[in-house]
């Protein structure tokens, strides 16, 4: 469940990225389509949450350190609404890519806590 969740998750956050950095390079201020954005990836982060604390439940334990699984979805929780409030407070083109490098950022970690969850050994 976490694989395939995970994919979309990394698609979206990637998708968000581009976004918001292409748009910030062509100068554009924050809009409600780059914010969206990265709110969405914090949508996707809650839901991995909720997954993470459901799913040993069911019997699927991570197979690599649970801390730094842990480590890493706390700190990307709070990567995107940092970036969106930064953007919201600044209003410049930069704000936006920042945006996007954060949104990137989140899918890089996305990817790295499926592979501490499913392939790494303890």
């Amino acid at each position: 469940m976490i694989g395939a969740f995970t994919n979309v998750a990394v698609v979206i956050a990637g998708a968000a990225a581009v976004l918001a950095i292409v748009l910030g390079l062509l100068g554009r201020k924050p809009s409600d389509l780059t914010l969206a954005g990265a709110a969405l990836v914090e949508v996707l982060l809650l839901a991995q949450l909720v997954i993470a604390i459901a799913a040993p439940f069911a019997g699927n334990r991570p197979t690599g350190n649970p801390v730094e699984f842990w480590a890493y979805l706390i700190s990307a929780l709070v990567i995107p609404p940092a970036a969106i409030f930064w953007a919201l407070t600044e209003r410049t083109r930069w704000s936006v890519v920042v945006v996007g490098i954060a949104c990137f950022a989140v899918a890089v970690m996305f990817v790295r806590m499926q592979i501490i969850w499913t392939v790494q050994g303890a």
